[in-house]
Formats: structure tokens, C-alpha cells, sequence
């Protein structure tokens, strides 16, 4: 998987429990907002039948691969085309000129090679699932050599270690069953929702996962756009606003998510940074049915306990604090026994 702010890794275990809770025969489960498909992943693999979405061009294919591709259907021909790219010889070209000169997210030589690969997967004209699995493959493997803290709102003032090192392909983590991968809006997809169970995690502040996650959005899309800014953010980023990342507009969007919902049960995921306190979640959950919530205190992302730094590389200001709660909010039609809701 990505590295990825507000990915789930750590707290994977707990949801699934939560999930397995109200559904201990298995069932349906969708994930409204499937980012890094961590979580979608993570269902799959303990037996459910996934339906993943997400409106960022980047989180689709990931969902495409961890979520809907069936690994007995498409190891074979991806360990193929995999090999095929591996052996394309290296092209500096858009990418690289945007993201490793211009801006110092990864190194040239590994620039080029992912140019000449992603150049290679658009001319293949590959299925979707085969595309996907491609796509997340070149992902995760300049994921694993970029000179960053985690986002692609800066990058390190001298290259991190791990940035010098060739670019390699890997198989994604595929799993064995088929689901299912949308890319839409939440709002508009909510009533169309068929489920056992929805899981919810929205962005929760002002961070924009386009706007952290644009090297990966532009790899996907591959329009090549205008950039802005010492990031070299797409231009759509200043237009391609949520309402989620809106503290006057989170309440009511969420709101309409939960209201067109027709699944009989809701997990919730809630950071404590959000827009939106428990007070004002519980309420809102509570028109859906009976609300218990876990809490489970975890470590913030890295880049708060490394600090703000200036271009310079100097760092101003001060570091807050270090640790953060994320609520689970179970929603059920009626009380059920969670030994560990607070």
C-alpha cells in the first residue's frame, strides 16, 4: 500500500472486528470513501463482498486492484505486463521534467523511468483490471523511492536515501473473489448504495487528498496539465473542491450521505482533528438508529511530529501535539454489545 495521511493500517483490525460484529455470516459491505482501499482490502480478504468508492481518479485504481480485480484472473497476465515494463528503456519526459526537476518529489533517473512505463501502460490499451493493476504497480513503486514526508505538498531539501534507489516493480497484494470499484461522487452515490453495512471514513478537515495525493492523480490520469505553485499542483486542484474539506459544508454533505443511505448499519470512522466533534456525529447518526462509538487514541501523522519547515529547510514554529483519537460511530437499528465502546 501507499504511504497514505489518514490511512487505516493501524487500526485496520478494529474495523473489521466492528464490521465481523454486525455481520458475522459475512455480507455486503460498501466503502463510500475508499482512499487508499486499505480498508476495502482488508474485508476482501476477511471474506466480504466489497464494493469500493471513491471520486479521485488515483483511489479508483487502487480499488480496482485490492478490491475488484480477482488475482486467479489476473496474476498471470499482470506478472506479464509487469516484466514487459520492467524491461522499457528509460524516457525523461513530462513527468519528470514536472515532478523531479522542476519539483524534487523523485529522483530524474527514476523519473524517467517511470515516464517511459506509464507512457508504455497508455499505449497497451490493457483492460481495466489489467490497466489498474499496472497503474498501482508504478504507484507503489515510486511510492517506495520518493523524497518525501508522506504527501505531495512538499519534498525533502536534500534527497531522502531511499529516493537514490532504482524504481522496481512488484505485484500488487491481489486477492482471490471479485468485487467492485466506482468512481463517483458520495453524495449522488449514497442512495444507489446496495449493502449490509456502509463504512465511512470523509475527509474530516481542510487537507484535500487531491491536493496531498496530485503526483498520483496526474500518474493516473496522464493529461499531462498545467501545474502551479512550488508543489507543481495540477490546476484543478484550486477547482475540484469537496464540501468534506469545507467547515461550513462538511455537516451538511455528510448529513446527505447519511440521509440517502438505505444500509441497515453504519461504521463511522471520526478523527478528533475534524471539523465535526463527537457531540455533533453522534446526534446526526442518531436519526439512523442506535449509536455506540470505540475510541482508540493513536500517534498523529508524521509530518506533525517532524514540524514545519520553511523552503530553506529551516523549521518554524512549533510542534502540537503528538497523539489523536479516531472514533468508530456503529450505527444500528438496535443496541448491540461492543465490549470496547466507550
Amino acid at each position: 500500500m501507499i504511504k497514505y495521511l489518514g490511512s487505516k493500517r493501524a487500526l485496520l483490525d478494529r474495523i473489521v472486528q466492528a464490521v465481523r460484529g454486525r455481520l458475522p455470516d459475512g455480507g455486503r459491505v460498501c466503502d463510500l470513501f475508499s482512499g487508499s482501499a486499505r480498508v476495502g482490502h482488508g474485508l476482501k480478504r476477511d471474506g466480504f463482498m466489497v464494493h469500493s468508492n471513491d471520486h479521485n481518479a488515483y483511489a479508483h485504481v487502487l480499488a480496482v486492484a485490492h478490491v475488484q480485480a480477482d488475482v486467479e484472473r489476473w496474476a498471470g497476465p499482470a506478472e506479464a505486463v509487469l516484466a514487459e515494463l520492467a524491461g522499457v528503456r528509460p524516457e525523461s519526459g513530462w513527468f519528470t521534467r514536472t515532478f523531479c526537476e522542476d519539483a524534487r518529489f523523485f529522483h530524474p533517473d527514476n523519473g524517467a523511468r517511470i515516464d517511459a512505463m506509464r507512457e508504455r501502460i497508455a499505449a497497451m490499451a490493457l483492460e481495466p483490471e489489467l490497466e489498474a493493476i499496472a497503474l498501482v504497480a508504478l504507484m507503489q513503486a515510486a511510492d517506495r523511492v520518493d523524497s518525501t514526508a508522506g504527501v505531495h505538498m512538499a519534498y525533502m531539501k536534500s534527497w531522502a536515501p531511499r529516493a537514490l534507489k532504482p524504481l522496481e516493480l512488484r505485484l500488487p497484494d491481489l486477492l482471490p473473489g471479485v468485487g467492485r470499484a466506482t468512481c463517483r461522487d458520495a453524495v449522488e452515490l449514497a442512495p444507489e448504495v446496495e449493502a449490509d453495512l456502509v463504512y465511512l471514513d470523509p475527509p474530516y478537515n481542510q487537507h484535500s487528498y487531491l491536493g496531498n495525493y496530485h503526483c498520483w492523480e496526474s500518474l493516473v490520469r496522464w493529461d499531462k496539465p498545467e501545474v502551479y505553485g512550488v508543489a507543481n499542483k495540477r490546476v484543478d486542484v484550486r477547482t475540484r473542491k469537496s464540501a468534506f474539506n469545507s467547515r461550513p459544508g462538511i455537516g451538511p454533505a455528510l448529513a446527505a450521505v447519511v440521509e440517502g443511505l438505505q444500509a441497515p448499519n453504519l461504521i463511522v470512522s471520526f478523527n478528533d482533528e475534524g471539523y465535526l466533534d463527537r457531540a455533533a456525529l453522534t446526534d446526526m447518526l442518531s436519526a439512523r438508529g442506535h449509536v455506540q462509538v470505540i475510541e482508540i487514541a493513536r500517534p498523529r501523522y508524521v509530518g506533525a511530529r517532524i514540524g514545519i519547515h520553511n523552503p530553506k529547510g529551516e523549521k518554524v514554529g512549533a510542534v502540537g501535539r503528538l497523539r489523536n483519537v479516531e472514533h468508530l460511530f456503529v450505527v444500528t437499528d438496535r443496541r448491540v454489545d461492543l465490549a470496547d465502546a466507550a
